[in-house]
This record gives C-alpha cells, sequence and structure tokens, in this order.
C-alpha cells in the first residue's frame, strides 16, 4: 500500500493504455454529452470539428480509471477536493489509444489533521502518437505512514472502461420554466442564471458510472462505503459533473427547439478551473444543476466565434452547494 510518504517530489510514472472505440465514445455522449460531434458521426461533419469526438468529461472519466488502476486502489488514499484546471488539448477521436502520465509536482503536510498528507499532481493524458490530449492539476488526500488505514477487499476492475447504461436508468427532469430562445454571443448578458435540470442519483447510476471509470470501493459497493469516510455510498465527482452536461445539453436543447430562424451553434470548450465537489452526492440524492454567465470574449484567432464563460453549480436537495466549476465555450457570432 502506498501512503502520503511514498510520492516522492518529482517522481513520473506512466499508466497501461485504454483503447477508445467510436461504439465507447457514442455510448458515454449519449448517456451524458449528447451533441452532434459526440454521438453522429455524420452529423459531425457539419459542427465546428468537422469530425466524431469524445466529450472532454469522457476523457476526463478515461484518465480517472487509469488513475484508480494505477495507484489509488493500492492507495491510503482519502479523495480530492477538486480540480485546480483541465485543459483539453486536442481532440480524442475513434481508434486513439489513451495511457496517462503523472507527476508529482508539490507534497505538504495537512496542518489540522496529523495523519494526513497532500500531493499536488499534474496528470496528462496522451495519445498513441505521444501528444497530450488533456492535462489536469489536483491535489489527493493520503493517510500518513503509521496511521492505520484498512483496504475494502473486493474484485473493483472486474469490469472494463466501457460505458454500460444501468437498468432501470434515471430520466433528467427539466425545469418548470419555459426556456428561452438560444442567443448568439453578442447577445449573451452577463449575469444571466439558467436552471438546466435536476437529477436523482440512484445506486444502480452510481455503481454503473463506478464500474467503467472511478472504481474505488465507496462508488461501488455500498458495504464498503458504510466503513469509508463517505460513511455510504457516493457518487463519483466525474459523474456529478458528467451528469451537469447531460442538463446542459438538455437545456440547451430545449432552446433551439423555441428558437425562430437558425440557432447559433457551440463549439468545443478549452476547459475550466477550479472544480470543487464541496460535499458528496449520496444515494438518492436529488441534485439541481445551474449555469450563469460570468463573462464573455471575441476569438482572436477565430472572428467568427465568441467565447462565453460560465460559473455552474450543483445544489442537493437541502440546499447545500455539492459541486461547482468555471467553464467556457465558443459560440457562433452573428454573421456581419
Amino acid at each position: 500500500m502506498r501512503y502520503f510518504e511514498d510520492f516522492p517530489l518529482g517522481e513520473v510514472k506512466t499508466t497501461r493504455e485504454i483503447a477508445l472505440s467510436q461504439d465507447d465514445i457514442i455510448a458515454y455522449a449519449s448517456r451524458y454529452d449528447a451533441q452532434d460531434f459526440h454521438i453522429d458521426p455524420e452529423a459531425a461533419k457539419a459542427t465546428f470539428v468537422g469530425t466524431l469526438i469524445a466529450s472532454g468529461w469522457h476523457s476526463c472519466s478515461i484518465q480517472m480509471r487509469l488513475i484508480a488502476e494505477d495507484f489509488l486502489l493500492d492507495a491510503a488514499a482519502m479523495g480530492a477536493p477538486g480540480i485546480e484546471e483541465v485543459k483539453w488539448l486536442r481532440p480524442v477521436k475513434p481508434g486513439d489509444t489513451l495511457r496517462t502520465r503523472r507527476t508529482v509536482i508539490e507534497t505538504k503536510e495537512s496542518r489540522s489533521r496529523s495523519e494526513m498528507g497532500l500531493v499536488r499532481f499534474r496528470f496528462e493524458l496522451l495519445n498513441q502518437d505521444d501528444q497530450p490530449v488533456l492535462e489536469q492539476v489536483n491535489w489527493i488526500m493520503f493517510v500518513r505512514r503509521g496511521f492505520p488505514f484498512a483496504l475494502p477487499q473486493g474484485d473493483w476492475l472486474a469490469h472494463p472502461p466501457h460505458y454500460q447504461r444501468p437498468v432501470p436508468e434515471t430520466p433528467l427532469e427539466m425545469p418548470a420554466e419555459a426556456p428561452e430562445a438560444a442567443r448568439f454571443f453578442e447577445d449573451l448578458e452577463v449575469g444571466r442564471r439558467f436552471e438546466l435540470g435536476s437529477f436523482v442519483f440512484t445506486p444502480a447510476e452510481i455503481t454503473a458510472f463506478a464500474r467503467s471509470f472511478d472504481p474505488q470501493p465507496f462508488h461501488m459497493d455500498d458495504a464498503a462505503a458504510r466503513g469509508s469516510s463517505f460513511g455510504q455510498l457516493a457518487a463519483s465527482g466525474w459523474q456529478t459533473a458528467s451528469v451537469w452536461m447531460a442538463t446542459m445539453v438538455s437545456h440547451r436543447k430545449r432552446q433551439i427547439a423555441v428558437t425562430p430562424g437558425r440557432a447559433p451553434r457551440l463549439g468545443p470548450s478549452p476547459g475550466f478551473k477550479n472544480l470543487r465537489w464541496s460535499k458528496p452526492v449520496f444515494a438518492g440524492d436529488r441534485i439541481t444543476y445551474s449555469s450563469t454567465v460570468s463573462a464573455t470574449r471575441a476569438s482572436a484567432s477565430r472572428p467568427q466565434w465568441g467565447l462565453f464563460f460560465h460559473r455552474n453549480a450543483g445544489v442537493n436537495q437541502h440546499g447545500e452547494e455539492v459541486f461547482s466549476f468555471e467553464g467556457c465555450v465558443f459560440i457562433e457570432r452573428k454573421a456581419g
């Protein structure tokens, strides 16, 4: 088992590879990010990117699987409070083979908890040409050597990293208010807040995602979760984020449906910052998601496009914020 002291500053390690097929890309995206350039090879030709590519959230989830296999499942890990930054550097396409390179860039002992230390990693998801497609920086908490920690026993890697939807499947629930028409870049209002929808995290939903992407015991097994710091079955943070994306796509489609004429196109996102998992999401929790426009900026490299920045959040049934991040995405400008 690896403890806090077993991650020396500057250590670099690389994981095994995972091959990503077109079916894998569509299976994830059809549930969590059903945009044309993720689910329809023909329709993708007419989009910003021009071809089918994997959702950025899918890439993050694949990296989570590789990290779990590589060291988390054999370490005295206590979870991650969030993600400082993710950069989606290159598209991930069908047939790509992905592996993760991790580098220890900082370590520190906890000031408030003597049994814990924190390790700051840079994770780079690399394709078969050794090109980074995703870069991620975040802290992970570990128990220090000499303090008690027990690893739950189980075959946590019995399932391959290919998403299989659960039965029964939980539907997204849309807000009661009618959506407004989709807006071009010039018409976006800074400070405008949108209710995106809600979702109940059932045990079936939690374990289906965890089997493929985050096979840590407290996401996989109720008994193991009861013995963890969570105390009960909890959703992967990457599933909480993926469901936000699903509500955003559904919201966008509702907007397009009421837009007179042609709706502005959306392009990909270059990444996000300051993702926080401020409270666990437990089985049975209903999370309601929202998005607020925080800033806009014209694109210097693509004059027909602009960028809009947004602060996104998820709140549970008790009114407690459980999730937030700051994102940005390309959006089409008005012609002329």
